[in-house]
């Protein structure tokens, strides 16, 4: 009997096997680089998010808690109808930021932010973000009244307390189908303490 000489190479078979399993690991390298830009990404928006709340939140805590000869325990909270302009440079009390909308987000003077340069005026185009960047996102504040007893507890209507609760806020809103999703999130608790006699 005579013995066939050894193969060399693969069968048809034996090659096919190869390419699927070189080609589900390869999916699966795909899919795992891309779940980890994704993940990326979002912490990216996440700290930019949380920077501009931080903003957002020393600039309405740089304010007074109500203007001169006002009355702390004043309802509604918001500006007055003089206060209301296309930027937030009339505000002149923590108070008068409830209910502030904008989107996309802009600084004090009404400069879009990744533009702006800090001062009211726009940074040099090398410096800016990419267009559209902040395009649907949108910047919240809420400012209203939490119970003295407990402090995360709001008050409704009219009743009012010694402390109120500054919220920032930073969410993404979905061009398509309107949904939100929040980016970054701050709250402070301020007191009032009356003047000295």
């Amino acid at each position: 009997m005579s013995r066939r000489p050894p193969r060399d190479g693969f069968t048809i078979v034996e090659a096919s096997v190869a390419a699927a399993f070189a080609a589900l690991a390869g999916s699966t390298l795909v899919m795992a680089t891309l779940s980890a830009l994704q993940t990326t990404h979002n912490a990216q928006d996440q700290t930019m998010a949380l920077g501009m709340a931080q903003q957002l939140m020393d600039e309405v805590l740089g304010n007074p808690y109500l203007p001169d000869s006002g009355n702390p325990y004043a309802t509604p909270i918001g500006p007055d109808k003089s206060e209301v302009g296309p930027t937030r440079q009339l505000f002149n009390d923590i108070g008068d930021y409830n209910g502030y909308r904008c989107q996309p987000p802009q600084d004090f003077w009404g400069v879009a932010l990744g533009s702006d340069n800090g001062q009211g005026g726009q940074r040099d185009p090398n410096f800016q973000a990419p267009a559209g960047l902040f395009a649907n996102w949108q910047q919240q504040v809420d400012v209203y009244y939490v119970s003295q007893s407990n402090l995360t507890t709001p008050l409704s209507g009219s009743k009012t307390s010694d402390y109120r609760v500054v919220e920032v806020r930073i969410i993404y809103i979905d061009p398509i189908t309107g949904q939100t999703n929040p980016l970054a999130s701050l709250q402070r608790v301020i007191a009032y303490v009356a003047p000295p006699p």
